[in-house]
C-alpha cells in the first residue's frame, strides 16, 4: 500500500503548490481554491479537520466556511499581499511541511500507514560437475540440473502490520521456481495473525498459516540465511518450513527487543517466535490440506542472551510429535510393479533437537542437531514404517564491515540419516555435504553470494531406485534485491 501512501502525499503537495501559485491575490480570498478544498471535504478526501488546517495555515487570518454550505463568490477584487508577506506565508508553509506537522496529521489513523509493504527476490545461477551414480539433485533447488542455467529461487512480497493494538496482520506471497512443477508459480507462504493478550504483547495467539517453530534454520528467514539453502537434517521436519496451525507464545520485553535487534543489525537473526512456543499443526506441510484428522504437537524454548560486551548468543531446544500421512506412488522393480503400503492413520513423526547459536560479532558459530523416527520406505520397498532419522549441521562464519560493505566468508557441513517424509513413498536418504561460501552486502538493498559445495553424498528421492549421487561439485551465485 505504500503507493497509495505515496500518492496521497503526492496530491498533498500538488495541492498546496496550487495553493501558492494563487497566492499573489492573498490566499484567503481564493475562491477557486477554497472551493476545490470544499469539494475535497464535502466528498470525503479530506476530512473537515484536514480542510481547515490547511486553509488556516497558508492564512491564519482565514476562516474556512462551513461544511454544510457552499463558498460565497467575491466578486470585489482583493488586495494584493505584499511580496515580503507571501515569502513569509511561503517559508511558513514549507517549514509546516517540512516538519510533517500537516502530513502527519492528515495521515494518522489511516489504514494504509499501518500497513507496511517489503520483499526480497532472489536470482541465481547454478553450475554443476556430476560425481558418480546418479545426477545431482537439490529437493528445494531446481537450479541444480544440467538443463538448468538462470533461474529465481524467491520473489517475496509481504504484507504485515499493526492492525489495532491487540492485533498483528502477516501475509506473504511468494514467486518461485521450486514447487516441483515445471514452470514457476505463485503461492501462499504466510497468513496469520498474531494476537495479543496483553498490553505488553508478552503473550500472543498465532492462528494461521506460518513457519512451524522447530529449528532455528528453519525459522531464520531466506533474506538472512548465508548459505543458499536449509540443511537437510532440520528442514526435512517440515519441509517449506510452514504449515497451518495455532500457537501460543510467550516473550518478555527484553527478549523480544534482543530478537529485533539482531535481525536490524544485520546478525542474521531469526527474528520473534518467542522466548516458548507450544501449539498444533496439521503435520501434512505447506498449503497441504490435513489428511488423518491428527494435527502434531510441538513444544519449542529459546533464548537470546547478551553479554556485559553486547555479544549475542541463543540456545534452543524444540520437540514434535504426531502421525504423517506419506504420499504414495507405483513401484516398478523385478517385472513386478506395486504401491508401498501404508497406515491410513498415518506413520509415527517424532523429532527432539537442540540449537546453538553464536551471532556473528565477528566470529559466528551456528550447530543443530536433532534425533527420532520418522516415515520410511522399507528395505523390500513394499511398506511404509517409522524408522529412525538423526542428523544436523555445524557452520561458522565471520562478519567484516568495511564502512557501510558487508563481508561474510562462511563454512559449512551437514549431515542427514532418515526417511524424506515429504518425497513420494518416503525413501531413505542420506546427505553428506560441505559449503564454502561468502556474502558481499556491498549496500543494505543488495546481497552477492558465492557458493562452492562438495557433495559427499546425496539420495535422489525423486525417483525409484533412489540410488546416491557420489562426489559431485556445484557453483552457486544469487544476487538478492532487497526493498
Amino acid at each position: 500500500m505504500a503507493h497509495i501512501r505515496l500518492a496521497t502525499r503526492f496530491f498533498t503537495g500538488v495541492l498546496t503548490a496550487l495553493f501558492l501559485l494563487t497566492a499573489s491575490s492573498a490566499f484567503a480570498a481564493n475562491d477557486a481554491m477554497v472551493k476545490l478544498l470544499g469539494l475535497l471535504r464535502d466528498r470525503g478526501a479530506i476530512t473537515v479537520q484536514e480542510f481547515n488546517e490547511l486553509v488556516l495555515l497558508a492564512d491564519p487570518a482565514a476562516a474556512p466556511a462551513p461544511a454544510s454550505a457552499p463558498v460565497p463568490a467575491t466578486t470585489a477584487k482583493p488586495a494584493q499581499a505584499p511580496p515580503e508577506t507571501i515569502t513569509a506565508r511561503v517559508q511558513a508553509l514549507e517549514k509546516a511541511n517540512h516538519d510533517g506537522d500537516v502530513v502527519k496529521k492528515a495521515l494518522a489513523g489511516k489504514w494504509y500507514e499501518k500497513i507496511r509493504l517489503r520483499g526480497y527476490t532472489q536470482f541465481r545461477f547454478s553450475e554443476v560437475s556430476q560425481g558418480s551414480g546418479e545426477t545431482l539433485e537439490i529437493p528445494a533447488d531446481r537450479s541444480v540440473a544440467p538443463v538448468e542455467t538462470f533461474g529465481i529461487r524467491r520473489g517475496r512480497f509481504i504484507f504485515s502490520g499493526d492492525v489495532s493494538d491487540h492485533f498483528y496482520l502477516y501475509a506473504q506471497s511468494d514467486f518461485n521456481a521450486s514447487t516441483g512443477a515445471p514452470d514457476y508459480s505463485l503461492q501462499m507462504r504466510d497468513l496469520y495473525a498474531d494476537i495479543a493478550l496483553d498490553k505488553k504483547k508478552t503473550w500472543r495467539v498465532r492462528a494461521g498459516q506460518s513457519k512451524v517453530p522447530y529449528g532455528f534454520s528453519n525459522l531464520q528467514s531466506s533474506q538472512n540465511r548465508l548459505a543458499l539453502e536449509r540443511p537437510d537434517a532440520f528442514n526435512s521436519a517440515a519441509e517449506g518450513e510452514r504449515d497451518l496451525g495455532v500457537y501460543l507464545m510467550w516473550a518478555s520485553t527484553e527478549a523480544r527487543q534482543r530478537f529485533k535487534d539482531l535481525v536490524d543489525k544485520g546478525l542474521k537473526g531469526s527474528g520473534d517466535y518467542g522466548v516458548t512456543a507450544v501449539g498444533l499443526y496439521s503435520g501434512q506441510g505447506l498449503n497441504r490440506s490435513d489428511l488423518n484428522g491428527e494435527p502434531h504437537l510441538l513444544g519449542r524454548v529459546a533464548y537470546p542472551f547478551k553479554t556485559k560486551g553486547g555479544k549475542y548468543w541463543e540456545v534452543g531446544v524444540q520437540a514434535h510429535k504426531g502421525k504423517f500421512v506419506t504420499t504414495t506412488q507405483a513401484i516398478s522393480t523385478g517385472g513386478a510393479t506395486f504401491t508401498p503400503a501404508r497406515p491410513d492413520a498415518g506413520v509415527a513423526d517424532d523429532r527432539i533437537g537442540g540449537s546453538f547459536v553464536l551471532y556473528p560479532q565477528p566470529v559466528g558459530i551456528e550447530a543443530e542437531w536433532n534425533v527420532g523416527r520418522g516415515p520410511e520406505l522399507s528395505a523390500d520397498r513394499r511398506s511404509i514404517t517409522a524408522q529412525r532419522l538423526q542428523g544436523g549441521y555445524l557452520q561458522a562464519s565471520f562478519r567484516h564491515m568495511r564502512k557501510q560493505a558487508v563481508y561474510t566468508p562462511f563454512v559449512r557441513w551437514q549431515y542427514f540419516d532418515g526417511g524424506r517424509k515429504f518425497a513420494r513413498n518416503s525413501p531413505w536418504d542420506r546427505v553428506n555435504e560441505a559449503d564454502f561460501g561468502v556474502e558481499l552486502t556491498p549496500v543494505s538493498e543488495l546481497e552477492l553470494t558465492l557458493l562452492y559445495t562438495r557433495t559427499i553424498e546425496r539420495t535422489r528421492t525423486s525417483t525409484f531406485p533412489y540410488a546416491p549421487a557420489r562426489g559431485a561439485d556445484r557453483f552457486g551465485v544469487q544476487l538478492q534485491f532487497n526493498y
